[in-house]
């Protein structure tokens, strides 16, 4: 079952997705060589917390002996999500996903976004672009009377045709009161198929998107996604609602 929104639900939603929006923003304006990710961290749950709201990945998971311990997901090149702040120092050329969620009032918001450390190679330039690029074809697609693939085969057609590949074992997600609700959304599937998408939907649509093979693992610490082959990986993410005949983005940077 989907969840519908209401005018008054997709606002609460619209607020906790500006504090995601601006944390966002914030990590990006600051992250440079030499800093930590817990440093990153900790900018970010002091913002969360100053604008009423909750981190929405602290403390998450299904595990109770093994619940995701930080605010930021922050994942460095090779490492696809889930990535968990701590002492690593940020290197010139890199690149830093962060994901981050934010409840306030009772209703989620999530986003990604993936940013350059220094200068970065043009690989790794280009990842990015398609990564970016492919989120917003995606979201093009998820407006009411479309199918839930039509968002997938916008994704993986647009990143396939540059070359690079689309991750298959992590998907985005419905949010509202709930991080994760239903439907799953894939970054990969055949236009024309999936659920009937409809006014009210609430979507978070997250392309990852790798330089090589599509494959990934699980790292010994339970959480941290990370490519097969050891190449480069982005990851972009917005917070959308299904309305008034278009996708209204919002987790706007």
């Amino acid at each position: 079952m989907v969840p519908l929104k209401t005018q008054k639900e997709i606002e609460l939603i619209r607020e906790s997705s500006r504090i995601v929006a601006d944390v966002l923003k914030l990590v990006g304006a600051t992250a440079r060589p030499g800093m930590t990710t817990l440093e990153l961290d900790k900018l970010a749950e002091d913002y969360i917390r100053a604008n009423g709201a909750e981190p929405a990945f602290k403390g998450y998971g299904w595990d109770k002996r093994n619940l995701f311990p930080a605010t930021l997901c922050t994942s460095i090149d090779s490492e696809v999500v889930h990535g968990i702040p701590g002492g690593r120092v940020l290197k010139e050329g890199e690149i830093l996903s962060i994901d981050v969620g934010a409840k306030k009032d009772g209703y989620y918001g999530d986003g990604a976004w993936s940013f350059a450390i220094g200068e970065i190679d043009s690989e790794r330039q280009r990842l990015l672009r398609v990564t970016e690029e492919s989120l917003m074809k995606g979201i093009e697609q998820a407006v009411a009377g479309n199918r839930l693939h039509d968002i997938s085969a916008a994704v993986q057609s647009f990143v396939e045709a540059n070359g690079f590949s689309v991750v298959r074992d992590l998907v985005g997600h419905g949010i509202g009161k709930k991080l994760h609700e239903e439907p799953s959304v894939p970054n990969y599937g055949e236009a024309g198929t999936g659920l009937l998408l409809k006014e009210g939907m609430t979507l978070a649509i997250e392309p990852m998107v790798n330089s090589g093979t599509w494959r990934v693992s699980v790292a010994a610490d339970g959480w941290t996604v990370s490519t097969a082959d050891g190449r480069p990986s982005a990851h972009f993410e917005h917070t959308v609602a299904v309305r008034n005949g278009k996708a209204e983005i919002l987790t706007q940077l």
